[in-house]
């Protein structure tokens, strides 16, 4: 819609060549599973080899013998392009998994998936991180010993995470200046803290 002029501004994980790229927060990628799931924490490597269908067993991380009901995103949806690339899976994704749109019914799906420890699903850690706060039976696992958390992201010890950006035409335009400049004043990084990480302190 940028390229075409239909849109001003768009926010993206991804840059696009012939696109302006402005970074103004950051994201992770949660690891969400069921609270009662017996594993404690998984490698970066170990994430790539459960959504690819390397790992298929709990059992193989620490937990029950227990078959892994991988939960994947549409391919039109920006995450499942950033967390396959950063994982090194891109197109590999295991064709048992379900893919679902919606964070909220990946939640339901997760939360009530029999037996109950099996699903394990990604999702924007700000999402993530709402959900275990506001009590729902679910958890976000470590990751190479590093707790997903809004300071790990920021400082870049979690390692899945990514740059929330805006892109806009190359050419100047007075009105997409202004906003980036707001989108990264105090009052604009404020604003975006109620969704993602702030780029600025």
């Amino acid at each position: 819609m940028v390229k075409s002029g239909q849109a001003h501004i768009a926010v993206t994980g991804t840059e696009t060549a012939d696109l302006s790229a402005t970074p103004i927060a950051w994201d992770g990628f949660g690891v969400l599973v069921h609270l009662s799931n017996f594993t404690k924490e998984v490698t970066k490597q170990q994430v790539a080899d459960i959504f690819s269908g390397k790992i298929t067993l709990w059992s193989e991380l620490g937990g029950l013998e227990t078959k892994i009901l991988v939960i994947d995103r549409p391919r039109n949806q920006n995450i499942r392009d950033t967390f396959e690339s950063q994982l090194g899976i891109a197109g590999k994704i295991t064709g048992a998994a379900r893919v679902i749109g919606s964070d909220e019914q990946v939640v339901k799906t997760v939360v009530g998936t029999l037996p109950p420890l099996s699903a394990v699903a990604y999702l924007s850690l700000s999402q993530g991180l709402s959900v275990v706060s506001s009590g729902v039976a679910v958890k976000l696992l470590p990751i190479d010993k590093v707790e997903p958390e809004a300071p790990t992201v920021k400082d870049g010890r979690y390692p899945l995470r990514r740059r929330v950006l805006l892109l806009s035409k190359k050419e100047p335009h007075p009105l997409t200046e202004a906003f980036t400049r707001f989108a990264l004043s105090p009052a604009g990084q404020q604003l975006i803290a109620e969704t993602y990480i702030p780029i600025k302190e």
